[in-house]
């Protein structure tokens, strides 16, 4: 058991690492062959930040094993709010009453509503993912139009995109971008077989299902980047890049993770989601309202709050 614990731990931290080495590398890559920074920034950096749950919901299906698939999102998504906005609200207060995210808040909010009901089909199959996949597709579409008058209005801003894109580094050699790519694209396939793999080892020994390690241990894994994100972001006072990396991160783990992961294998649903988990996520999602639409900020009560409900969760699924 102490060995599945460890290849788990070290399964994770090989994902996380090769992760940013992907976008790191494609970012690069694609600055140089001359792709604008506005489409990178919308879809190669969108997609490399998710490539280790993709990976991880890609692996589970293959493996029949659909309730770590389901519970790396579901979880993930919860965890994204209530913990990654919760505990950096207790460091320092998060000025989003100073951002506009309303339109991306409606679109995660329209993403969750389609999930859930594509969930009572009782299974995401190829029908449910070009459904998940047609979305995200039109909301890249309506956000790459409104990042290009955005750019049209404030020139300035359009000359410092290419400089304050992650992980951009015009310096780059060509040969440290291929071994970038080359670390993402071994590192995540192996990563991602080693935390599935010893977390249904441990789900074995523990009794308990898949859907239930999927919701806890991986899903908490896969939130530290965004968590790590989220606390400097709170540190630097950028509420709106802490709120709008958690609005755009649940918005890709519900359309385009199980959409591409259910075009691999039909992904069922386990009841549990439908009668509480993926409620508690659209719960947790409306509890944006307030710092979204009435101008409040996340101040440390409300990160206390936030941290202590996403607590008495974990509890509840590890008891049930």
């Amino acid at each position: 058991m102490i060995a599945a614990w460890l290849l788990s731990g070290l399964g994770l931290v090989i994902l996380l690492l090769a992760g940013d080495a992907l976008v790191k590398g494609a970012v690069n890559l694609s600055l140089r062959i001359g792709i604008p920074a506005l489409i990178v920034s919308l879809t190669i950096v969108a997609f490399g930040t998710s490539a280790p749950e993709l990976l991880i919901s890609i692996k589970a299906v293959m493996n029949d094993i659909p309730g770590i698939a389901m519970g790396n999102v579901v979880g993930s998504n919860t965890a994204n709010i209530l913990l990654v906005l919760g505990i950096p609200a207790l460091l320092a207060t998060m000025h989003t009453s100073e951002c506009n995210t309303r339109k991306s808040f409606n679109h995660m909010i329209a993403a969750s509503l389609l999930f859930i009901a594509l969930a009572y089909r009782g299974v995401f199959d190829w029908i449910a993912s070009i459904a998940l996949l047609a979305a995200l597709a039109a909301m890249l579409l309506d956000a790459a139009r409104d990042a290009r008058a955005h750019r049209k209005a404030d020139m300035a801003a359009a000359a410092a995109e290419e400089e304050e894109l992650e992980g951009v580094d015009p310096d780059m050699p060509s040969w440290k971008i291929g071994l970038y790519l080359i670390v993402g694209l071994i590192g995540l396939p192996l990563g991602a077989s080693l935390l599935v793999d010893n977390a249904t080892i441990i789900a074995k020994e523990f009794g308990v299902s898949d859907t239930v390690i999927g919701l806890t241990l991986v899903a908490i894994g896969t939130s530290l980047p965004e968590l790590a994100t989220t606390v400097v972001a709170a540190l630097r006072r950028q509420a709106d890049v802490a709120l709008g990396n958690v609005i755009g991160s649940n918005m890709f783990n519900l359309l385009a993770i199980i959409g591409i992961a259910g075009l691999v294998g039909p992904i069922r649903v386990d009841p549990a989601f439908l009668q509480f988990d993926l409620w508690v996520m659209l719960g947790a999602s409306l509890l944006l309202i307030p710092f979204v639409y009435m101008g409040r900020n996340i101040t440390r009560i409300w990160g206390i709050l936030l941290t202590a409900l996403y607590a008495t969760y974990l509890f509840m699924v590890l008891a049930g």
